[in-house]
């Protein structure tokens, strides 16, 4: 997902994205495995954190369930 993937472009372990998005460990494992759906309000507290606009989580979203690739 693309979460993990702009994680770990930037170097963060999922402990410090837990400590600069304010969600806990083991949540945020969850959304990584596509185990959980996050809510919106959860996206924007990992975008957040991630230092990405919200959008780049969603519209990547968006494109993986409709099979397209994200832009480059």
């Amino acid at each position: 997902m693309q979460i993990r993937r702009l994680r770990e472009d930037r170097g963060y372990s999922l402990e410090e994205l837990a400590e600069r998005s304010g969600l806990s460990f083991r949540g945020l494992i969850y959304i990584e495995h596509g185990q959980r759906s996050p809510s919106v309000l959860t996206l924007l507290d990992i975008a957040s954190g991630l230092d990405v606009e919200p959008g780049e989580l969603v519209n990547h979203v968006a494109q993986e369930g409709s099979g397209e690739s994200a832009p480059q």
